[in-house]
């Protein structure tokens, strides 16, 4: 999923955040880097809590933050 998020929480910590990264978001800003097996097992344990998450995941994949 690609999105415009706001990084600049993330500004010179390890560097700050690029493009590839991985980073936790809530409400359009970056909060915190993780790695991408981090990020795999969150979206895995979101998808295991039932069908009222996976609608909540299919409305953040069509949302747009700008």
């Amino acid at each position: 999923m690609r999105r415009n998020v706001n990084v600049s929480l993330l500004d010179g910590e390890d560097g700050g955040v690029g493009p590839g990264d991985w980073v936790l978001i809530h409400v359009g800003f970056a909060l915190s880097k993780v790695d991408e097996e981090e990020a795999q097992a969150t979206l895995e344990l979101l998808r295991g809590m039932g069908s009222d998450f996976e609608e909540a995941i299919e409305e953040l994949k069509e949302s747009v933050i700008g």
